[in-house]
C-alpha cells in the first residue's frame, strides 16, 4: 500500500497556522467569533481510525461539554475515548464504514448530550451562518458539528466530521477544526462553499448531510443500564427486530389460551435467538452511586411489571429484562387480546412507575427511540 503524509489544502481553503489563516483568527477573536475554539482546542483530538472521524468529533465535543461518561477510561479515570462511543454501531462495523449523521446523533444522545440535527434541504444558508455565529460565538453552548462532502470543496475522499471552532463574519469563514489531522490541518472554509458541501446526498441514506447542535443534556441519563449493540449490523437491524418480535406475539396470541406469562415467553424466546441489542448494567456506577443504585433496584423488583418479566424466565437478568420491556415502542404490544393489552399498557404506563424506574426506563426508551430512524451503512468510509 502506497503510504502518504499527509496532503495539501485546496486553494480556496485556508491552512489555520498561515499567516492568511492567523489573520482571519485574529480579526474573528476581535469581533467575539473565537469563544467556542477554546474549550475545543483544550480537548481537540485526532481520530484514531480513518473512518472514526464521527467518534473523534463526538470525543473532542463531549469532553468540551464536561459530559462525564460514567465508565473508566484508563486506570481511574472516566473520559471519552472511541472505544466507549458503541452503543449505536459496533466499532468493527464503524472502523469498515464510519458512521451515519442518524448514527451521530443517536451516539451523542445516549452518552449524555442533547443533539439537534439540521440539513440544508429544510433549512437556509441564513440559518447556517446563523447557527455558526451563534456557537463560534460561546464557549461550546452549543458545541457545532459540521458532516460534509470532503470531495466537494475540492478535498480527497467522501463524507466527512469536524466540530466548528470559530467564525470570521467580516470575511464569511468558519473555522473547522478537522478531526483527521494526519490528512489536513484545521482550516478556515467559506461559509458558502461549506452549505454547498453538506447538499450532496449520503449514499448510505440517501439524504444530505448537515449540522449537529450538542449540548449537555439537561435530563437525567440512565444512573444504572444503558443499551448496547451486538452483532455485525448493530442497531440498523433494530426496526426490522421489532416486526419480528410482533409477528412472534401474533402468532401466540392468535391461540387458545395464551396467556401474559407466555406471550413474554415467546418474546423471551425470540430475544436470546437474535436481538441486536442488550441492556447491560454500568457496573462503575453500581459502586460510585451504591445508595442510589440499590434504591433503583429496590424500586425496579417492586415494581407489577418485574413480577410478570421475572417469572416468564428472561434470557437476561431480569432487571435488565423489565427495562427493556418498559422501553420497547407501545405498538409492540398491538397484537395481544383488547383486555390483556389494556392491562398491560396500564402496568407500563410511565406515570404508574416509581421515579428512579421511570427516569431509567425513560433513558433506555429514548436510546431505542433513535435507534428506530437509523438507516444502514456509513457516510465517512475511510479515504486517502
Amino acid at each position: 500500500m502506497q503510504s502518504l503524509y499527509r496532503r495539501p489544502l485546496p486553494p480556496a481553503l485556508v491552512a489555520f497556522a498561515s499567516p492568511e489563516g492567523r489573520a482571519l483568527f485574529d480579526a474573528a477573536r476581535a469581533a467575539g467569533g473565537m469563544e467556542a475554539f477554546f474549550p475545543l482546542i483544550e480537548q481537540f483530538h485526532t481520530q484514531a481510525e480513518p473512518a472514526f472521524c464521527g467518534l473523534g468529533t463526538l470525543v473532542v465535543a463531549l469532553n468540551a461539554l464536561g459530559v462525564d461518561p460514567g465508565r473508566l477510561w484508563k486506570g481511574p479515570w472516566r473520559w471519552f475515548s472511541e472505544e466507549l462511543l458503541d452503543c449505536c454501531s459496533p466499532l468493527e462495523r464503524v472502523r469498515a464504514q464510519g458512521i451515519t449523521l442518524d448514527e451521530f446523533v443517536c451516539l451523542a444522545r445516549c452518552n449524555g448530550a442533547m443533539a439537534e440535527l439540521f440539513r440544508p434541504d429544510a433549512h437556509t444558508l441564513a440559518d447556517f451562518r446563523a447557527a455558526i455565529a451563534a456557537a463560534a460565538g460561546s464557549a461550546v453552548d452549543p458545541a457545532m458539528i459540521v458532516s460534509y462532502e470532503r470531495s466537494s470543496l475540492g478535498q480527497t475522499g467522501d463524507g466527512h466530521f469536524s466540530p466548528v471552532g470559530g467564525f470570521d463574519a467580516a470575511s464569511d469563514h468558519v473555522l473547522v477544526l478537522d478531526v483527521a489531522r494526519f490528512k489536513y490541518p484545521p482550516h478556515w472554509i467559506p461559509v458558502t462553499a461549506l452549505y454547498a458541501a453538506m447538499q450532496p446526498h449520503d449514499a448510505a441514506t440517501g439524504r444530505p448531510r448537515g449540522w449537529v447542535l450538542l449540548r449537555r443534556s439537561s435530563r437525567p441519563a440512565s444512573l444504572l443500564f444503558t443499551a448496547r449493540c451486538v452483532g455485525n449490523d448493530g442497531f440498523a437491524a433494530f426496526s426490522s427486530a421489532i416486526d419480528q418480535l410482533r409477528a412472534a406475539l401474533t402468532s401466540t396470541t392468535g391461540s387458545s389460551g395464551a396467556d401474559l406469562r407466555s406471550v413474554l415467553q415467546v418474546m423471551f424466546a425470540a430475544i436470546a435467538a437474535d436481538f441486536p441489542l442488550v441492556i447491560e448494567e454500568r457496573s462503575l456506577a453500581r459502586s460510585e452511586h451504591a445508595v442510589a443504585a440499590a434504591a433503583l433496584l429496590t424500586a425496579l423488583r417492586a415494581t407489577p411489571v418485574f413480577a410478570v418479566v421475572a417469572a416468564a424466565a428472561p434470557p437476561w437478568p431480569p432487571e435488565a429484562a423489565t427495562l427493556l420491556v418498559l422501553a420497547l415502542p407501545r405498538e409492540l404490544w398491538s397484537p395481544l387480546p383488547n383486555a390483556m393489552r389494556a392491562a398491560w399498557l396500564a402496568m407500563l404506563a410511565p406515570d404508574s412507575l416509581p421515579d428512579p424506574v421511570r427516569i431509567e426506563s425513560d433513558h433506555i426508551h429514548r436510546q431505542l427511540a433513535d435507534l428506530c430512524t437509523l438507516s444502514p451503512g456509513g457516510s465517512c468510509a475511510p479515504c486517502a
